[in-house]
């Protein structure tokens, strides 16, 4: 068995070719992946996940008819790695792709670092069909991670990295937010004393699609990442000033999506 497990939950709206890609991308390390399908999902995805689990190429191929979201999928991968003892968990997005040796690069700086319990790095968000490129880039250190979660996340989720011990100390995820579980995560994580890092280099690559600020934005969104920022707040005993960021950043969210696009740019 590997020290790292890989988990991964697929949905009905996730496209088959980039899901090929996503697996293809950690395939030569050595991993062992879980994949968890959340509700029905399009045949020809079952097809191909069922010969790689065949060719044993996955290790495990959990099926549900409902979808119950992406927390409630992470819990039940979580669960079952944990009963199997692996040491490390890395979370992996159905379309996205890990740079060359991302996980060899996590597994040598955990291996490193015996105080951290959880790991990410940065991401290269890529909109090949409307020209957007951008790196995104995370605070390094403890320290300043929990300083800059004052305002925003401190670890982009799926470059994840866990230690075990990480769900030892904070439990599993919050089902209680549709979108915003890794928020509530990193808010239990930190209230129970993880210790949190980042490398600084690009560990994944995400798809951004034209309606990927669209998509960000809207009342109800909007509201429900207020809404779980103020228990952030709360719950960490950030200052004043951190609520006055969080209505700010609700204005963005329900801005016209050209708008919200500028200031994404300039503000992440």
């Amino acid at each position: 068995m590997n020290k790292i497990a890989v988990i991964m939950s697929v949905y009905a709206r996730d496209r088959k070719e980039y899901l090929c890609e996503a697996i293809e991308s950690v395939q030569h390390e050595d991993v062992d992946i879980f994949i968890q399908l959340d509700g029905k999902v399009p045949q020809e995805i079952v097809r191909y996940l069922d010969e790689l689990f065949e060719e044993k190429k996955i290790v495990y191929l959990g099926k549900r008819e409902q979808n119950f979201g992406l927390a409630y999928s992470l819990n039940q991968l979580i669960e079952i790695v944990l009963k199997r003892g692996y040491t490390y968990i890395a979370r992996m997005d159905a379309d996205d792709i890990s740079t060359k040796e991302r996980f060899a690069r996590q597994l040598a700086f955990m291996e490193h670092n015996r105080d951290i319990d959880v790991c990410g790095g940065y991401i290269l968000e890529k909109g090949e069909e409307f020209g957007y490129e951008k790196i995104v880039q995370y605070p390094l250190f403890h320290e300043e991670m929990f300083r800059f979660f004052s305002k925003r996340v401190p670890l982009a989720h799926v470059t994840a990295f866990f230690r075990r011990s990480f769900f030892e100390k904070a439990g599993l995820y919050p089902t209680e937010s549709p979108t915003n579980e890794d928020t509530l995560m990193w808010m239990k994580g930190f209230k129970q004393g993880c210790r949190f890092a980042n490398i600084p280099e690009v560990l994944v690559e995400v798809r951004v699609g034209p309606g990927y600020f669209g998509r960000r934005g809207g009342i109800v969104k909007a509201w429900s990442d207020f809404r779980d920022r103020v228990k952030v707040i709360r719950t960490l005993g950030y200052n004043f000033s951190s609520y006055i960021y969080a209505f700010a950043l609700f204005i963005v969210n329900i801005s016209p999506a050209p708008i919200k696009k500028i200031l994404y740019k300039r503000l992440r």
